[in-house]
Parts: C-alpha cells; sequence; structure tokens
C-alpha cells in the first residue's frame, strides 16, 4: 500500500511542479510583480506652505515616502465642495493628463475646536505657515504634481514640480 501511495503522489507533485514553471514566462511575470506592487503601494506627500508679504503663498515639498498597503478607499475630488482658499492637488502624467485629483482644505486658515465651560466650539484660525500631506495609491504614470488655490477669480497655480 506504501509503494502505490508513493507512486501515485510522487508523480502528481513532479507533474504539478512542471505545469506551473511551465505556464511562467518571463517578461509577463515581471510585468505583472510590477503592476501589483503598484498596486499595493501608498504614496504620501508632504508639503510646507508659508504665508508671503508680496503674493501667493510658498509651497514647498518636503519629502516623499512610498510605504506598503493599499488605500481602503480614494478620495473622490468634488469641484462643487471647494471653498476660497482650498488647495486643489493634481498628479499628472508626463503629458499632462490627470492620474489624481483632491481637494484640501485650507490649511492657513483651519476650523479647530476647543472645550469651553459652555461646552464644544469651533474657531477658525489663521496661521502664517502649516503643514499638509496627500497620499495616493502609487502608479508609475504619475510624474508631475500641481498645487493650486481656489479665489475669487479661478484657480490659481502655486506649485508645479516634477516627481
Amino acid at each position: 500500500m506504501k509503494n502505490l501511495l508513493t507512486f501515485l503522489i510522487l508523480p502528481t507533485f513532479v507533474l504539478y511542479s512542471f505545469l506551473t514553471v511551465k505556464d511562467l514566462s518571463y517578461g509577463r511575470s515581471s510585468e505583472n510583480v510590477n503592476c501589483q506592487q503598484d498596486k499595493n503601494q501608498i504614496v504620501y506627500l508632504f508639503f510646507k506652505v508659508e504665508k508671503t508679504k508680496s503674493g501667493p503663498e510658498k509651497i514647498t515639498l518636503e519629502s516623499k515616502k512610498i510605504t506598503e498597503g493599499k488605500l481602503k478607499s480614494i478620495p473622490s475630488f468634488d469641484r462643487n465642495s471647494a471653498g476660497l482658499g482650498d488647495f486643489i492637488i493634481s498628479l499628472t502624467d508626463a503629458s499632462g493628463k490627470e492620474i489624481v485629483k483632491q481637494l484640501v482644505e485650507d490649511p492657513l486658515n483651519q476650523n479647530l475646536e476647543s472645550f469651553d465651560k459652555d461646552g464644544i466650539g469651533r474657531h477658525k484660525v489663521s496661521l502664517d505657515n502649516a503643514e499638509f500631506s496627500v497620499r495616493y495609491p502609487h502608479s508609475g504614470e504619475i510624474q508631475i504634481v500641481k498645487v493650486e488655490k481656489v479665489t475669487h477669480a479661478g484657480n490659481q497655480l502655486l506649485f508645479n514640480q516634477k516627481l
């Protein structure tokens, strides 16, 4: 009985291992690994914004970090929900096609909650400088980041940089 089991199980394992190796092609497998790697990574962009005495705010990209993980939900962009002073972050490919677009509430004029003897209250705080971040699923297509500010006259480009 042991010999019969050995003759049936051993060839099954050998045959199965040859079938899986045969189905893999070197070019396709590396391409699939890269696609899956992109889908399982999150990119964080950390910005700093400062008020200037003359003209628009100064924005700098402080750092970019890529970490393993998957976003549970991707924020949807709604132009109608944008208020004055809010930032629109556009991530585009090299040709200018938008891949991701996100809205960030005005980081220089934040609404903060405080606890008073009367209860919880909201206060608007105006800052001279602040930091904000954006996160999105990693994509090799994304090459350029743009930051625009919503104003009465339309969108004002504050920052444009290759990643």
